[in-house]
Parts: structure tokens; C-alpha cells; sequence
């Protein structure tokens, strides 16, 4: 499962180089995109004959025992092309476990710069954060790593000025007030996760 392409076009738009990891082979054809590299150990594909038709040299196959995830994989290949902006689009599979382990890929050292699930968007806040968001969009703010402190914000329901989040606090389900949010943080980072339109809790347009 992965993004409408309505709520990927931006995404789509700017990449240079597209890896599929696995079954992201089904979602890209399902968006459009013909990928330059197909990488994993191809376990999870709806049919392994969509391989059939990608040039040999466009295609890594791992072994099923491994250490790293399919994903994980996908993120390092980008990287080590040079691509230090990198989007990850689906993942998960809908397993609590996986969900987890894409979510830790934004604790490294060179994690992703954001990723859209079916539902939502999520990315770090380092310093400042701006964007364009539709009126009444859920958002959703965690610290990340430890205490998020110095916070302030334009644009949200409930402001974030003088707020502290300790680890184990949050706050869930802010609403945006205009089409132009931005976040400011001094001290530590945040996790924030956006609703897309029409997905659940959101209003549908």
C-alpha cells in the first residue's frame, strides 16, 4: 500500500532516480513510474513475472536471510549513488513491526527526508519547517530523540509558542487555520506526521 498519486505528484515530480524495494515495483507501476532499479530478495511481489520485463542490469536480487530490510537496501543504494534527498514512498505492508523499522530509518545518521504512506506524510523537523497545507489538515507533532523545546508556530489551531514536549509527550491531531504553516524549534527535533486530505479524520474534498 502506498500514496495516491495526487498525494505523491510533488514527490514524483522532483525525483531524479527511483529504486523500487520489492513490492514498491507494484506500487511505482501502479503510480506510473518505470524504475531504474528494482532491488530485494523479491519474496513480496503480486508476480514475480513483472520482473520479466526490466532489463537484467536494472534489477538486484538479495537472499530472503539478510540484514538489512528490503527498504533499508533501497535507502543505502540511493545514498551510495549520491542522492542525499531521498523520499520513501509506501512501506510497511501494514505489519506493526515493519512500520516500525521504516520509522527508525529517520533516527540514522543520513535518514530519509520524509515518507508518505497511504495516509499521511511524515518527516523531522530540524530548526524550521514550512509548508502548504489544506485547511483543516490534521498534524501531528513528536519529539524525536529526546525533549523538543523553544517551539513556535503560524498557521495551527492550538500554537506550539512556549511549549516543551518531553519524550513520551506529543501533540496529536493540531489542525492547520491557513494554507502557509511553519514550525520553528531551538532545541532537540520533531517527528510530524500529516493526514492526507480525505484520509481518515480528515474532511473529504
Amino acid at each position: 500500500m502506498g500514496p495516491r498519486r495526487e498525494d505523491a505528484a510533488e514527490a514524483i515530480c522532483e525525483a531524479a532516480f527511483c529504486v523500487a524495494a520489492d513490492s514498491g515495483l507494484d506500487l511505482a507501476l501502479a503510480l506510473g513510474l518505470s524504475p531504474d532499479l528494482v532491488v530485494g530478495d523479491m519474496d513480496s511481489l503480486s508476480r514475480p513475472s513483472l520482473l520479466d520485463s526490466l532489463p537484467s542490469e536494472r534489477v538486484l536480487r538479495y537472499p530472503c536471510d539478510k540484514d538489512e530490510t528490503d527498504t533499508e537496501i533501497g535507502l543505502q543504494t540511493l545514498q551510495e549513488r549520491g542522492y542525499g534527498e531521498v523520499t520513501i514512498l509506501g512501506g510497511g505492508g501494514g505489519r506493526l513491526d515493519h512500520l516500525l523499522g521504516v520509522l527508525m530509518l529517520f533516527r540514522r545518521d543520513a535518514p530519509p527526508s520524509r515518507w508518505l504512506t497511504d495516509r499521511e506524510e511524515v518527516r523531522i523537523i530540524k530548526g524550521q519547517c514550512a509548508f502548504n497545507a489544506p485547511l483543516g489538515q490534521t498534524v501531528s507533532l513528536f519529539p524525536w530523540g529526546g525533549e523538543a523545546s523553544g517551539m513556535s508556530s503560524i498557521g495551527l489551531r492550538w500554537p506550539l509558542d512556549g511549549l516543551t514536549f518531553r519524550p513520551g509527550y506529543a501533540g496529536i491531531s493540531n489542525t492547520a487555520t491557513q494554507e502557509n504553516v511553519s514550525i520553528r524549534i531551538r532545541n532537540g527535533n520533531l517527528i510530524m506526521v500529516r493526514l492526507f486530505q480525505g484520509a481518515s479524520g480528515e474532511p473529504a474534498v
